[in-house]
Protein backbone atom coordinates (compact mmCIF):
# COMPACT_ATOMS: atom_id res chain seq x y z
CA UNK A 1 0.00 0.00 0.00
CA UNK A 2 1.07 3.14 -1.15
CA UNK A 3 1.02 6.06 1.88
CA UNK A 4 2.02 9.82 1.69
CA UNK A 5 3.99 10.26 4.60
CA UNK A 6 4.87 13.92 5.89
CA UNK A 7 7.88 15.08 8.44
CA UNK A 8 7.35 18.42 9.96
CA UNK A 9 10.20 19.66 11.36
CA UNK A 10 11.42 23.36 12.85
CA UNK A 11 13.25 24.03 9.45
CA UNK A 12 11.63 21.96 6.86
CA UNK A 13 8.98 20.06 6.03
CA UNK A 14 9.43 17.23 4.05
CA UNK A 15 6.79 14.50 2.81
CA UNK A 16 7.63 11.53 0.21
CA UNK A 17 5.39 8.21 -0.83
CA UNK A 18 5.82 4.94 1.00
CA UNK A 19 5.08 1.60 0.77
CA UNK A 20 3.94 0.54 3.86
CA UNK A 21 4.50 -3.62 3.38
CA UNK A 22 7.72 -2.79 4.07
CA UNK A 23 9.19 0.68 4.89
CA UNK A 24 10.55 2.04 1.80
CA UNK A 25 10.83 5.29 0.00
CA UNK A 26 9.09 5.24 -3.57
CA UNK A 27 10.54 7.73 -5.62
CA UNK A 28 12.28 11.03 -4.57
CA UNK A 29 11.40 12.79 -1.14
CA UNK A 30 10.01 16.63 -1.47
CA UNK A 31 11.00 19.60 0.73
CA UNK A 32 9.81 22.81 1.34
CA UNK A 33 11.30 25.41 4.14
CA UNK A 34 9.12 25.21 7.25
CA UNK A 35 7.52 28.87 6.65
CA UNK A 36 8.68 31.53 9.01
CA UNK A 37 6.35 32.22 11.54
CA UNK A 38 5.15 28.70 11.49
CA UNK A 39 1.53 29.28 12.33
CA UNK A 40 -0.87 26.61 11.91
CA UNK A 41 -2.48 28.47 8.46
CA UNK A 42 1.30 28.60 7.14
CA UNK A 43 2.23 25.39 7.88
CA UNK A 44 -1.09 23.48 6.93
CA UNK A 45 -0.82 25.64 3.19
CA UNK A 46 3.24 24.20 3.37
CA UNK A 47 1.74 20.44 4.08
CA UNK A 48 -1.20 21.24 1.19
CA UNK A 49 1.71 21.67 -1.17
CA UNK A 50 3.33 19.10 -0.51
CA UNK A 51 0.34 17.04 -0.95
CA UNK A 52 -0.78 18.99 -4.70
CA UNK A 53 3.65 18.16 -5.22
CA UNK A 54 2.35 14.43 -5.47
CA UNK A 55 -0.80 14.90 -6.79
CA UNK A 56 -2.32 12.44 -4.25
CA UNK A 57 -5.43 11.34 -2.94
CA UNK A 58 -6.34 9.57 0.11
CA UNK A 59 -4.47 8.54 3.50
CA UNK A 60 -1.70 11.07 5.03
CA UNK A 61 0.40 10.36 7.91
CA UNK A 62 2.10 13.30 9.43
CA UNK A 63 5.03 13.56 11.81
CA UNK A 64 4.89 17.08 14.22
CA UNK A 65 7.15 18.30 16.36
CA UNK A 66 4.83 18.90 19.41
CA UNK A 67 3.08 17.06 22.60
CA UNK A 68 0.07 15.83 20.68
CA UNK A 69 -2.81 14.85 22.84
CA UNK A 70 -5.67 13.05 21.62
CA UNK A 71 -4.85 15.23 18.09
CA UNK A 72 -4.35 17.85 20.15
CA UNK A 73 -1.16 20.14 20.37
CA UNK A 74 -0.31 20.92 24.03
CA UNK A 75 3.46 22.34 23.18
CA UNK A 76 5.22 24.48 20.59
CA UNK A 77 8.96 24.91 21.10
CA UNK A 78 10.30 24.70 17.80
CA UNK A 79 6.82 26.52 16.51
CA UNK A 80 5.22 28.86 16.44
CA UNK A 81 2.99 29.30 19.74
CA UNK A 82 -0.18 29.82 18.29
CA UNK A 83 0.18 25.85 17.41
CA UNK A 84 -0.80 25.07 21.33
CA UNK A 85 -4.36 23.66 22.02
CA UNK A 86 -4.80 23.27 18.38
CA UNK A 87 -6.34 20.44 17.12
CA UNK A 88 -3.59 19.33 14.51
CA UNK A 89 -5.63 16.22 13.07
CA UNK A 90 -8.73 18.16 12.27
CA UNK A 91 -6.33 21.35 11.01
CA UNK A 92 -4.49 19.03 8.43
CA UNK A 93 -6.48 16.05 7.61
CA UNK A 94 -9.90 16.81 8.94
CA UNK A 95 -9.86 14.63 11.73
CA UNK A 96 13.22 -1.07 17.68
CA UNK A 97 11.42 -3.71 16.09
CA UNK A 98 11.29 -6.91 17.74
CA UNK A 99 13.65 -5.49 20.78
CA UNK A 100 12.42 -6.36 23.88
CA UNK A 101 13.38 -4.16 26.76
CA UNK A 102 13.27 -0.58 27.06
CA UNK A 103 14.52 1.55 23.78
CA UNK A 104 14.80 5.27 23.65
CA UNK A 105 14.52 7.01 20.06
CA UNK A 106 15.72 10.49 19.80
CA UNK A 107 15.63 12.79 16.77
CA UNK A 108 18.40 15.18 16.33
CA UNK A 109 17.34 17.65 14.68
CA UNK A 110 16.42 21.70 14.78
CA UNK A 111 15.44 20.39 18.28
CA UNK A 112 15.19 17.00 19.88
CA UNK A 113 12.16 14.61 19.31
CA UNK A 114 11.57 11.36 21.60
CA UNK A 115 9.73 8.43 21.84
CA UNK A 116 10.24 5.28 24.48
CA UNK A 117 9.10 1.70 23.45
CA UNK A 118 9.26 -0.92 26.43
CA UNK A 119 8.99 -4.44 25.16
CA UNK A 120 7.31 -2.60 22.07
CA UNK A 121 4.98 -0.91 23.67
CA UNK A 122 5.10 3.36 23.40
CA UNK A 123 4.70 5.16 26.20
CA UNK A 124 2.84 7.99 24.62
CA UNK A 125 3.94 12.08 24.77
CA UNK A 126 7.16 12.44 25.96
CA UNK A 127 9.36 15.06 25.49
CA UNK A 128 12.99 14.56 26.59
CA UNK A 129 14.16 17.58 24.83
CA UNK A 130 12.80 19.94 27.11
CA UNK A 131 14.27 18.42 29.83
CA UNK A 132 16.30 20.69 31.91
CA UNK A 133 20.23 20.48 31.23
CA UNK A 134 23.11 22.36 31.88
CA UNK A 135 21.08 25.53 33.20
CA UNK A 136 18.87 25.06 29.93
CA UNK A 137 16.79 22.95 27.72
CA UNK A 138 18.68 20.16 26.89
CA UNK A 139 17.94 20.84 22.84
CA UNK A 140 19.36 24.00 23.68
CA UNK A 141 22.39 22.26 24.65
CA UNK A 142 22.85 19.56 22.28
CA UNK A 143 20.04 19.53 18.94
CA UNK A 144 21.61 20.15 15.83
CA UNK A 145 20.60 23.24 15.56
CA UNK A 146 22.58 23.84 18.72
CA UNK A 147 25.89 22.18 16.83
CA UNK A 148 25.71 24.96 13.97
CA UNK A 149 24.80 27.57 16.45
CA UNK A 150 27.91 26.86 18.14
CA UNK A 151 30.26 26.12 15.10
CA UNK A 152 30.99 22.54 17.04
CA UNK A 153 32.52 19.95 15.25
CA UNK A 154 31.04 16.83 15.42
CA UNK A 155 33.93 15.41 17.42
CA UNK A 156 32.54 18.47 20.24
CA UNK A 157 29.13 18.35 19.61
CA UNK A 158 29.32 14.08 20.44
CA UNK A 159 30.94 14.92 23.59
CA UNK A 160 28.08 16.96 24.25
CA UNK A 161 25.42 15.19 22.81
CA UNK A 162 26.89 12.09 25.20
CA UNK A 163 26.94 14.13 28.19
CA UNK A 164 23.16 14.62 27.44
CA UNK A 165 22.88 10.34 27.22
CA UNK A 166 24.20 9.73 30.21
CA UNK A 167 21.93 11.83 31.76
CA UNK A 168 18.74 10.48 30.27
CA UNK A 169 20.78 7.19 31.44
CA UNK A 170 20.51 8.12 34.88
CA UNK A 171 16.83 8.75 34.60
CA UNK A 172 15.90 5.80 32.78
CA UNK A 173 18.34 2.71 32.46
CA UNK A 174 17.48 2.08 28.42
CA UNK A 175 18.58 -0.60 27.32
CA UNK A 176 19.51 0.93 23.90
CA UNK A 177 19.38 4.36 22.13
CA UNK A 178 17.85 5.09 18.68
CA UNK A 179 19.47 8.27 17.30
CA UNK A 180 17.11 9.78 13.86
CA UNK A 181 17.03 13.13 12.81
CA UNK A 182 19.18 15.07 10.47
CA UNK A 183 22.24 14.43 12.53
CA UNK A 184 22.30 10.82 12.39
CA UNK A 185 23.60 10.73 8.99
CA UNK A 186 26.67 11.69 10.55
CA UNK A 187 26.88 9.35 12.83
CA UNK A 188 29.98 7.79 12.17
CA UNK A 189 32.15 11.26 12.97
CA UNK A 190 30.69 11.31 16.75
CA UNK A 191 29.46 8.08 17.96
CA UNK A 192 32.96 7.07 18.93
CA UNK A 193 32.06 10.02 21.86
CA UNK A 194 29.56 7.83 23.60
CA UNK A 195 30.12 6.23 27.25
CA UNK A 196 26.72 5.28 28.10
CA UNK A 197 26.34 1.60 29.24
CA UNK A 198 23.28 1.48 26.82
CA UNK A 199 23.88 -0.01 23.22
CA UNK A 200 23.89 3.43 20.94
CA UNK A 201 22.83 2.90 17.50
CA UNK A 202 21.49 5.45 14.66
CA UNK A 203 17.72 4.51 13.26
CA UNK A 204 17.69 2.29 10.28
CA UNK A 205 15.89 4.70 8.16
CA UNK A 206 17.89 7.85 9.48
CA UNK A 207 15.95 11.04 8.28
CA UNK A 208 13.24 8.92 6.80
CA UNK A 209 12.02 7.69 9.91
CA UNK A 210 9.66 10.72 10.50
CA UNK A 211 7.95 10.06 7.11
CA UNK A 212 7.94 6.52 7.18
CA UNK A 213 6.74 6.31 10.53
CA UNK A 214 3.92 9.06 9.37
CA UNK A 215 3.03 6.82 6.58
CA UNK A 216 2.44 3.77 8.12
CA UNK A 217 0.81 4.80 11.22
CA UNK A 218 -2.07 6.66 8.82
CA UNK A 219 -2.15 2.83 6.73
CA UNK A 220 -3.58 1.33 10.22
CA UNK A 221 -6.83 3.40 9.37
Amino acid sequence: MQILGIDIGGSGIKGALVNTADGTIIGKKHRIATPQPATPEAVAQTVNKIIKHFNYNGPVGCGFPALIQHGVAKTAANIDKSWVDIDVEKLLFGAGNGHQGMVMLLTIGTGIGSAIMNNGELLPSTELGHLEFKADSAEHYCSDAARERDDLSWEKWGKRFNKYLLYLEMLFSPDMFILGGGASKKFDKYSDQFTVNAKVVPARLRNFAGIIGAACYAARY
